[in-house]
């Protein structure tokens, strides 16, 4: 049974990672891990200041791969990833014009 798992586990991989390869494949993961990358910068970035903040990368991050995963989820027609995607990119712009708005005024 285990090895049956196994088998199974390693062919559907290997439909996912390798048959269907293409641009867009290769495209939503180069988005998945733009917008992964926000987490470590937000990480680091509150380990050197010995509390949580939110650095302007981190916003700049999220837009970009949010963007980038909702025009993956538009090709690949992928209802779960659009809608995931929509209202998260707006608030992060939303975020960002705040910070920009705080920062011209003080």
């Amino acid at each position: 049974m285990i090895f049956s798992l196994s088998q199974n586990l390693g062919d559907y991989l290997y439909d996912v990672f390798v048959q269907r390869f293409d641009f867009w494949l290769a495209f939503g993961i180069v988005a998945q891990l733009v917008f992964t990358a926000r987490f470590l910068v937000q990480w680091i970035a509150s380990e050197r200041a010995g509390q949580s903040v939110m650095p302007m990368a981190f916003w700049l991050l999220s837009i970009v791969g949010g963007m980038m995963t909702l025009l993956y989820g538009i090709e690949r027609r992928e209802a779960v990833i659009i809608m995931g995607q929509v209202l998260a990119v707006f608030i992060y712009v939303r975020n960002m014009m705040l910070i920009y708005n705080k920062r011209r005024k003080g």
